[in-house]
């Protein structure tokens, strides 16, 4: 009895294998990106809450329109949506359907007196140089109030906390201001604190 095998070649096993580890490790990165910004968000949330008379919360996954975060002081007749960034960078990427969202629930709540879209960016105490490897540095945190003034865009915040937009893969100046937040602010020389 003769038994046919069926020959691959060596190139095509190691393009498969290849591709396999290729999507393993990226559903790895999407997961620890993924536990980066939830584990931001709660810290912002858990800020809020310890201080008199705010209450903050996590909305949710950003498929379902919501800003990250609502923070709410009734007190201070004060309301913030927040869109919270957090990596390993030297630039964190802000995409401007983000900023419509939040501008859009700060809208609908016209009661409040002082209505503000923040973009809440940290920029951890490692910096990525290359796959799984990184370098230390100084842990920041800034804290960005978008202008209405300006066109809602894609924009960016650096590692120094200098803002730019970005059209058309070109890059625009963009100053937003910083924002004093009720709670004490970790390492940023920038702000001072409450």
């Amino acid at each position: 009895m003769r038994i046919d095998t069926l020959r691959i070649p060596k190139s095509r096993i190691e393009n498969e294998l290849k591709s396999t580890l290729t999507r393993t490790d990226n559903q790895r990165i999407a997961r620890t990106r993924r536990q980066r910004g939830y584990n931001w968000e709660d810290t912002l949330v858990k800020r809020f809450n310890l201080m008199d008379g705010w209450k903050a919360f996590r909305l949710g996954s950003p498929s379902v329109g919501l800003p990250d975060i609502l923070a709410v002081s009734t007190k201070d007749n004060t309301i913030y949506t927040i869109e919270a960034k957090s990596g390993t960078s030297t630039t964190l990427y802000v995409p401007y359907d983000q900023i419509l969202r939040c501008l859009k629930w700060i809208h609908t709540f016209e009661l409040y007196q002082t209505r503000k879209m923040i973009i809440a960016f940290k920029f951890l105490s490692k910096k990525r140089i290359g796959k799984g490897k990184y370098e230390p540095r100084e842990l920041r945190e800034y804290y960005k109030i978008w202008d209405e003034s300006h066109p809602v865009t894609n924009f960016v915040c650096t590692y120094d906390g200098t803002t730019y937009a970005l059209q058309d893969g070109k890059r625009i100046q963009l100053n937003l201001k910083d924002s004093l937040m009720p709670f004490h602010i970790k390492n940023n020389k920038n702000l001072p604190h409450p």
